[in-house]
């Protein structure tokens, strides 16, 4: 793993908005003003604009909240790890299961290689969004995991919730929507022997101050929480009320399953009594939405029948576009 330590370090002076000269920056970090400019130069590349004015010296376009280890805890939970730069949250702590207890999480600023669902790319610029995962052990194997994804949605909307967000909606499986506009998503993803403990790890990334520039790379209609508040500075409460959410809705997992879930999931449905297209490999259903059964499979009316799916991909007609899972 690369060391970005002296870049994470330009970044925290930076993190004001104010201009900082390169000479103040190379004297602090003692760099010279042109390994100044190297590390500007990768720190751009991570989705940061970074002004540079001659005389005045280096700003980011907009003030960033760093992530703050104090401001993010559970009394129940191991402290989580903040990372600065990594490929992905997911990829760390499954690289680690062995010598990590359950319930441990991670944060970080940026990540170099941040997935979502089937392999897709999730956009992450540096300090803008909420990245982050969760390990968990579940003592009866995989057949305990089922339907995990929709109760992490579940308590995604409650964190976001506890913030002030109103009308926020599910997508099966794994999406959080705020006006038929993609918010947040979960990566769940596992590892498991026969009559062995399931191993967890539960992916979260959240649209927290998301820039424009970035909707080319994006393709469905998003938003970002900043956006639907109006508020700044919410990351790290934003994470510490993550912890607790799920921290909370796993034990009731591990107690109940997704029963206990399926009355909260199926009120927040985006889709509930619409027609949707399930797209299955090379052939797509197409049906009206009636949520969830209580396995988590996905029911749609079709031909005046309700049928159950376990897999897909939904797409729905809006307005003049298709929302479509990324």
């Amino acid at each position: 793993m690369k060391d970005h330590t002296k870049k994470l370090a330009i970044l925290d002076l930076l993190s004001d908005g104010q201009f900082h000269s390169g000479e103040e920056l190379g004297e602090v970090l003692k760099i010279s003003r042109a390994a100044i400019s190297k590390h500007i130069a990768v720190i751009q590349d991570w989705g940061l604009e970074v002004y540079k004015v001659k005389g005045k010296g280096y700003a980011l376009s907009n003030p960033i909240e760093l992530l703050n280890g104090a401001l993010i805890h559970h009394a129940n939970l191991p402290s989580p790890k903040l990372l600065g730069v990594i490929d992905s949250t997911n990829q760390y702590l499954l690289n680690n299961m062995d010598t990590i207890q359950s319930g441990q999480s991670c944060f970080a600023e940026y990540q170099e290689a941040g997935r979502g669902r089937r392999g897709r790319t999730w956009v992450s610029p540096f300090g803008c969004n909420i990245y982050f995962s969760l390990y968990w052990r579940l003592e009866d194997g995989l057949a305990a995991t089922m339907g995990l994804s929709l109760a992490i949605g579940v308590a995604v909307v409650d964190a976001l919730e506890r913030l002030g967000c109103s009308n926020l909606k599910l997508k099966w499986p794994n999406d959080i929507y705020w006006n038929n506009r993609k918010l947040a998503g979960v990566l769940i993803e596992l590892s498991a022997q026969s009559g062995g403990a399931a191993h967890v790890v539960i992916g979260v990334g959240i649209n927290v101050n998301l820039s424009e520039r970035f909707d080319s790379a994006i393709d469905q209609p998003w938003v970002d929480l900043n956006t639907i508040l109006e508020k700044n500075n919410i990351r790290n409460t934003l994470a510490n009320e993550l912890l607790i959410s799920l921290f909370n809705v796993m034990k009731e997992f591990e107690y109940s399953g997704l029963s206990s879930f399926v009355h909260r999931w199926n009120e927040l449905d985006n889709f509930k009594k619409q027609t949707i297209s399930l797209q299955l490999g090379n052939g797509t259903v197409t049906g009206v939405c009636e949520g969830i059964d209580p396995q988590g499979a996905l029911l749609l009316t079709v031909n005046d029948e309700i049928k159950s799916y376990n897999g897909g991909e939904i797409s729905i007609k809006k307005a003049s576009y298709f929302l479509i899972d990324t």
